[in-house]
Formats: structure tokens, sequence, C-alpha cells
């Protein structure tokens, strides 16, 4: 026994001795500064993962606006100089900004790539995103999630709403069930046609069993998302697993089918699957658990942040609620009960500048999102007054975090001001200076250039749109007045807006319509 652990003892000094001799990457000329950590693969992800703000502040302060750390695996060049940023963007002869999100599409929902050049299929999966999510075709999606979101909070909460009592719930959990509920109508449509069913009733309270179900599924997966980004293959989480799985039987196009009122999004993501891919029934399926889960797992704890904000200020409160009120009588659109909803199109919400303002402070609290470009081939860098050699297969980064939190940027950065994104005339404020020089990038939660987010517009409208029936038809405050900030989820870092790390709770009832 004794022989066997000193055997084993001794071989695993000699793997990471021979680590150390050769197996890590050494600088070379010209190169930015080197982390590798002292992990075998790993390196510096450990650190990285614990608080990746911390650790890169203390990487910058050490290294300057540059520098490599090496991360699973990966060989990840931080570029920490607002000022510089533009050089990544005009890169694209020699960075690939599609490879990695590819791959990590791939991996994470379990269908084959989506790469044109690996063959399974030739859509262009960002010009679909940019045609369904842009332009015209985002004023029918704000024209449907408003009504999904009426019904959702109003019509189906009936129940909870009928007497003049306060009904407490974690502000989390309900920002959760409301946007996922009206978000998966009105993208992925109804079972049921009100206009010609006499059961619409009852076949509304199974549908909306169903989407609830699929929230859980939705949630036990989305748990295990940074495990799976970071390369963890999915059948060490069963539960994880088996909700993926029930997801995209949930999203197979035979059932998709059977829908009402399917957004253009997902009609046209069905017919390209079908016409350009060879994707199998379920993998075909799995690319629309992908997009499930781009049009959730952020606007959600978006969604959180902002009201909590709200709740926390009642400057900002004030503010919001005058501003709501204004549009809507400007439109002269009231709130009801009844089947009537009310609507504002896409001008009249991009006319709300306080709910704006309040929306972009809460996700600049709260994003922590990654851009990520890899390297084609071996190149040089040029930065605004420097240049640094990049191996091919490198990663070249952004972390805005680093960014949104500068107090050169933005005074006293960890606190909430409501406007501010609002300039002396009460309208959108778009200049920020840095040491007295206009930024460019100064805002970056939904990335930027090529690969900005292209769901953007539509994730900010339906935010807006759930403050404004929000502030209309309740009455909503905090039970602790008193309660702290939850921390943010650090584990989420790199992928987009964090979720807190506790819910909290908060009590609404409804207002006299």
């Amino acid at each position: 026994m004794f022989l066997a652990s000193w055997i084993w003892g001794t071989a695993v000094i000699l793997c990471c001795a021979l680590y150390f001799l050769l197996g890590r990457r050494r600088r070379r000329q010209g190169e930015p500064p080197l982390e590798n950590g002292f992990l075998p693969y790993l390196g510096c992800a450990l650190q990285f993962g614990a608080n990746p703000l911390e650790f890169l502040k203390e990487k910058q302060k050490k290294h300057g606006h540059i520098f490599t750390c090496h991360v699973a695996g990966k060989y990840i060049h931080f570029l920490t100089d607002p000022f510089s940023y533009h050089a990544l963007m005009r890169q694209g002869k020699y960075l690939d900004w599609k490879k990695f999100h590819f791959a990590t599409s791939a991996k994470a929902f379990g269908h084959g790539s989506i790469d044109p050049a690996e063959g399974n299929t030739t859509e262009n999966f960002h010009h679909t995103f940019i045609k369904t999510l842009q332009g015209n075709a985002l004023d029918a999606l704000i024209e449907a999630m408003m009504e999904n979101l009426q019904y959702v909070m109003l019509q189906s909460r009936t129940p909870k709403l009928q007497s003049n009592t306060w009904v407490t719930e974690g502000l989390y959990t309900f920002c959760c069930q409301v946007m996922f509920e009206s978000g998966f109508l009105t993208l992925f449509g109804k079972e049921f046609n009100s206009n010609n069913d006499k059961n619409v009733s009852s076949k509304q309270e199974t549908e909306r069993a169903l989407i609830l179900n699929a929230l859980e599924n939705f949630k036990e997966f989305d748990k295990i998302f940074p495990a799976l980004v970071a390369g963890l293959p999915i059948h060490l989480f069963k539960s994880a697993h088996s909700a993926r799985e029930k997801l995209g039987e949930a999203l197979l196009h035979k059932n998709l089918l059977k829908r009402d009122n399917l957004s253009e999004l997902v009609t046209l993501r069905m017919f390209l699957n079908d016409t350009l891919s060879t994707f199998d029934d379920m993998e075909k399926a799995k690319t629309h658990v992908a997009v499930l889960w781009a049009s959730q797992a952020n606007t959600i704890p978006a969604t959180f942040w902002t009201l909590f904000y709200l709740l926390k200020s009642p400057e900002a409160m004030r503010a919001a609620t005058k501003e709501v009120q204004s549009i809507l009588e400007s439109a002269k659109e009231s709130i009801s009960l009844d089947s009537k909803h009310i609507s504002l199109n896409r001008k009249q919400l991009d006319n709300m500048p306080i709910l704006d303002s309040i929306i972009k402070e809460a996700m600049r609290l709260s994003s922590a999102s990654m851009t990520f470009r890899v390297a084609k081939e071996d190149f040089t860098l040029h930065l605004e007054n420097d240049f640094h050699n990049i191996r091919k297969d490198d990663i070249v980064a952004l972390y805005p975090q680093l960014l949104h939190f500068d107090p050169e940027i933005y005074a006293d950065p960890l606190t909430f001001r409501y406007d501010r994104f609002l300039n002396e005339n009460g309208e959108e404020k778009t200049e920020f200076y840095r040491n007295g020089r206009k930024l460019k990038y100064y805002y970056m939660p939904f990335g930027t250039g090529i690969a900005k987010c292209p769901g953007r517009l539509f994730a900010v409208h339906e935010i807006k749109q759930f403050l404004t029936l929000m502030l209309s038809c309740f009455e909503i405050e905090l039970v602790d007045n008193n309660v702290k900030c939850p921390s943010l989820d650090q584990s989420r870092a790199g992928l987009g807006i964090l979720q807190p790390s506790s819910d909290i709770d908060f009590r609404y009832r409804l207002k006299c319509l």
C-alpha cells in the first residue's frame, strides 16, 4: 500500500516537473507579458474564475494595458486600454469572431457544428438573426411581446390579484417567470387558437403548465452552462443533460408546427434548418434551444437588476413612473384587466430616455461579458502606441467590466445613478471621457463590432415594456427597504449579465384600474 502510494506520488511530481520544464509556454520576443499560472492545463483559471475583475485589475497594474493569461488550456491576450479596442475590430483579416462562438454553441447545446465550413449547414446564422430581430421584424416582436406580457402579468395571474392584498414573491423568481413565459410565447407562439376554441381557458392553463415546465428545464440546464463553456461534457451533469433533452423535444419541428403565431425568427430558422442543413430532427431542435437560451439567459437577470435598483431608489422610481404615465397619456392608452391590450410602438418606447438610462445603468453594474477573437495565423497586433506578436489559435479578448467600473470614466462607479446616461437636457448621453479624451467605447454589455448581440434592441424594448406594465398596473415595494444589494454570481463571468447570488423578497398588489 505504501509502495503504491509512493509510486503514484513520484509520478505526479515527475509530471508536474516535466510540465514546468517542457509544457509551459515561453514568452517570445515582441509578445505581451505572460502569466502561465501554476497548475497544468488550468493555468490561471481558478484565480480568474474566483473574481475576474480583481484578477484582471491586478494583472493590469503589474503588466500594463495588454498581457497574456493561460486559462484552461487557452492563451488569452487581454486588451484593457479602451482607446485600443478599435484595434481588435479592424483586424478581421487575422482574427476570427465566429470560431469561438460556433464551437461553444455546438458544445453547450449538443447540435452539430453550425460553421458553414464544416459542411453541416450553409445558413448564415448571423444574417438570420439580424434579419429577424432588427428592422421591420422588430416591430412585430414588440407588438407580440406587449400582448404576451399583459396576458402573463394580468390575465394569467387573476386569482392572485383579485383581492386588494399584497402578494409576496422573490423578485428574481418573479422576473424569471414573467419574462420567460412572455418571451417563450413571443418567439414560439401558442398551442391554442383563442378565436375558435370554446375550451380556450383550460387550454391556456395546459399551455401555461407546459411553459413553466420548460422554465424549470431551462433553469436546470442554465445552472451548468458555465461548465459547458469551460469544456466539461454535459454527461457529467445528469439532471442538466435530461433538462436539455426535454427542451429539445419540446422544440422539435413537429411540435412547433402545431403552434400558432410563431415569430419570423423561428419560422425562418425552421425553413433554413430543413432546406440548408443535414441536421437530424433533434439537432434542429437544439438549434432552437440555443435561440431560447440566448433570448432569456441575459434578459432575465437584466430585468431583475433594473427593477431592483428602481425599488431601491425612490428618486429613480418617481422619474420612471412620471415618464411612463406621460407616454401612456400621449398615446391615449390605459391599462385594464379585461381583454383590451395597450399598445406602444417602437417609436414610443424609444422616446423613454429615463427608462433607457435606468436600464443602461443597471446593466453597467451587472454585466460581465467578454469579447473574443481567435487568431487565424501568427500576426502582429498594432495598438495605439505599440505592437505585439500574437500566435495562431490564441485568443484576443476584451473584458468590458474593467471599462464599466473605471472611476476615470464613471464617477463613483459602484453606485447606481439612474440619470448617469442622461445629458443636461434629459436626453441620451453619448459623450464619455477618460483622461480628457473622448471615448468611442464606453458601454459594452452587448459586445461590439460585427459580433455585437443582434437581439440587443429587442432585449431593451422588452425590459421597457415590462417596466411600463409594472409601474402602471401595480404598487410595488421591497419587503425590507434596507436590504443590501445581492452580490454578483461570478460563476457566469464572461457570459453576459450576472445573476444575483441570492433572491430578494418584494411585494406587489394591483392598482385600482
